[in-house]
């Protein structure tokens, strides 16, 4: 072997093996693991709530992390693709933009009143004449956002299976806009997420409102559901070493059970549970049904 040929295979071989380095030796201060939240809420509220979970990840795992909130998930998502983001809470269509990008994968799922599910809500005023899903025919619908997936997916799908063909679709943004703006009368129904009621109290996103209208619960009614959806992941990057990966996630479910108030303050979760990608391909069904690019969602946001 030439020694040119010889030094480039070294060379080749050295740039191979930094790059398994680096995420050999991830988790050290020189190296730590980088977590995201998305902010639904205050970005200072939440980063303030991760500041203990860190702590407690760190203690649990002997590893080091730096915490973080981007003020979109798509941000998140491509910090995954470039390494600068190795684990983030996403909802479910952002864990289905990273995973077909980047390969990310579902470490857990949120579990909320002992639920690893929710579902979505078609929400009406209960002095409309609404009473089914057939009664939504000609009508304007509230929605979310495209790329939601209890605010526009399912209930979508709903729609298409019952034939209901609205007259006038806008999206809110948010939520709380969605309940709002059916709780106006600016629109006749909405579509927004849903839990079930814990101990008498609501906890679909009627409750959002609730201190801005105490009569929600008397002027907003739920009209149907649509089926189950997982409920949103912890998402880490792939190129995790199995070992870290494992360390991880037993520490988060030690994590949440030491402090639940911090994680609700993250993303409302009281515990974690396990889970498999194929969790998400009804959600996949219905996307591709729909006809939503996965990739074009992904450019159209950044």
């Amino acid at each position: 072997m030439s020694s040119r040929i010889a030094f480039a295979f070294l060379f080749s071989a050295a740039v191979s093996l930094n790059a398994f380095a680096d995420d050999s030796k991830i988790g050290t201060r020189k190296n730590p693991l980088k977590l995201v939240m998305v902010p639904s809420t205050d970005s200072t509220k939440i980063l303030s709530s991760m500041k203990p979970v860190a702590q407690c990840l760190e203690k649990e795992t002997g590893m080091s992390f730096d915490i973080s909130v981007p003020n979109s998930y798509i941000v998140a998502i491509e910090g995954m693709g470039s390494k600068k983001v190795d684990i983030a809470f996403l909802p479910t269509f952002g864990y289905l933009l990273a995973h077909e990008k980047y390969g990310a994968e579902a470490l857990l799922k949120a579990s909320r009143n002992g639920e690893t599910t929710y579902r979505a809500a078609i929400l009406a005023r209960t002095d409309k004449n609404i009473k089914s899903v057939a009664d939504l025919n000609g009508k304007k619908i509230a929605y979310v956002d495209p790329a939601s997936t209890s605010g526009y997916i399912l209930p979508k799908k709903l729609f298409l299976d019952s034939k209901v063909k609205p007259a006038q679709e806008v999206f809110q943004g948010k939520h709380d806009a969605v309940v709002t703006a059916v709780y106006q009368g600016q629109v006749d129904a909405g579509a927004v997420f849903y839990n079930k009621p814990v101990d008498g109290k609501i906890k679909d996103a009627r409750e959002k409102v609730k201190v801005q209208f105490p009569d929600i619960e008397e002027k907003v009614k739920i009209v149907t559901l649509t089926d189950d959806i997982p409920n949103d992941p912890i998402v880490i990057r792939k190129e995790i070493p199995a070992e870290s990966k494992a360390k991880v996630s037993k520490a988060f479910q030690n994590c949440v059970a030491k402090m639940p108030d911090a994680f609700k303050g993250i993303n409302n979760s009281d515990a974690f549970a396990g889970v498999k990608d194929s969790d998400y391909d009804g959600v996949r069904k219905t996307v591709k049904l729909l006809g939503i690019n996965i990739g074009a969602e992904l450019d159209k946001k950044k």
